[in-house]
């Protein structure tokens, strides 16, 4: 699996020198040779739970006067989601960069007022990957040139930025990590996007954009890179991605006809800010219409097996509306994959990290819940 190789290229680098290891450095993948020199560096926290649904979930004011925009400095962590990289800049996370899941998931709740379970789901789907498991500690991303000079290398296979399941390829307005920058803001990109709001949606970003913007990215990536992926969970979070813009983005006080102008979308997607008075969604939400845009254009999970245009269907993974069977696929497949045999500490905090997973996806998985490493005893 490519997605795989390059992980495992870039843990390598990052666990250059054990000394060297940050505390928000992901574990998935590392060798064991690699995890013994690095596990005596690091302190092994018990993740805390993460927060239930908000006390208040009704829209509100979120570009406050407590949550001014900072742009991020040298020493600041940054990644591919324009949504997270705002939190950030607002106060909502840490402004360096380096949060918790626990943390991610009550900014996205407090700022964005997004449905508890998908806030949990997303969240520790990430860690999982991209997290330390051990310090319970993420990173956004890494130093990239909007937020000035690259840190040290062992900075740079960082978070959220890693190419595997959180980022993907077919994002809106970033380039597939091909090549070699998924995270900063593509302008080229951007102008595709705004050509598709001109065609669709009447200078507005709306549902039609959604489905024709998105369906051409995919389209794209076929076509140009060779190593292309939409396999599980990254076909589910594609779609999301698209949807995204008008659930979470779109100010709380549209109610009707829910779509984002050029200027706000420029806000976002590249400044990283929240426009001007800008308040939440008025009720707690998930994602709403993602069927409803995958069907407009139909692909299932797959990717391309050799070279552009070689894109095949994989009979092995869930489709979208199997949001159960998408859990199962991470839990059994992916994250074996990156911890194979985990021993300790790490044994411990990957059965209380995935029991968080599954608490966020138990309504749609009763009975359901899956133990890759056994029952914890």
């Amino acid at each position: 699996m490519v997605s795989f190789t390059n992980f495992v290229t870039l843990a390598l680098a990052l666990a250059s020198t054990a000394s060297a290891f940050p505390a928000y450095g992901s574990l998935a993948g590392l060798p064991r040779e690699e995890l013994d020199k690095v596990l005596p560096t690091l302190e092994f926290k018990k993740p805390a739970p993460p927060p239930g649904p908000l006390a208040y979930n009704g829209t509100k004011l979120v570009y406050d006067k407590a949550h001014p925009w900072k742009a991020p400095g040298p020493n600041d962590f940054r990644g591919p989601c324009p949504g997270l990289n705002t939190l950030a800049n607002h106060g909502y996370l840490p402004h360096n960069g380096i949060t918790t899941p626990a943390e991610i998931v009550t900014a996205v709740m407090e700022a964005f007022n997004m449905d508890n379970n998908l806030a949990k789901f997303a969240a520790y789907v990430a860690h999982l990957v991209d997290g330390n498991l051990l310090t319970g500690l993420i990173s956004l991303g890494h130093a990239t040139p909007e937020t000035g000079p690259a840190p040290p290398a062992p900075a740079l296979a960082g978070g959220l930025n890693t190419h595997l399941v959180f980022e993907g390829d077919s994002s809106i307005t970033r380039a597939d990590a091909y090549w070699g920058d998924n995270y900063s803001f593509n302008q080229t990109l951007f102008d595709e996007l705004t050509s598709y709001m001109d065609r669709y949606g009447g200078g507005r970003y709306t549902w039609d954009v959604a489905k024709e913007a998105k369906w051409q990215r995919i389209q794209n990536s076929i076509a140009t890179n060779p190593e292309f992926s939409l396999m599980q969970p990254r076909h589910f979070t594609v779609y999301l991605e698209a949807t995204f813009v008008i659930n979470f983005f779109v100010d709380g006080r549209m109610t009707e006809n829910r779509s984002l102008g050029k200027e706000e979308a420029l806000s976002w997607f590249k400044t990283n800010r929240f426009p001007d008075d800008w308040y939440r969604p008025g009720a707690p939400t998930a994602f709403e219409n993602i069927t409803d845009v995958a069907k407009a254009h139909v692909i299932e999970p797959g990717r391309n097996v050799n070279g552009v245009n070689t894109y095949e269907v994989d009979p092995t993974q869930p489709d979208l509306y199997n949001f159960c069977g998408i859990y199962v696929d991470f839990v059994n497949r992916v994250v074996p994959m990156m911890y194979p045999n985990p021993t300790g500490d790490i044994l411990e905090a990957l059965q209380i990290n995935l029991q968080y997973l599954y608490d966020s996806a138990a309504e749609a998985c009763p009975g359901q819940q899956q133990f890759p490493y056994g029952k914890p005893q």
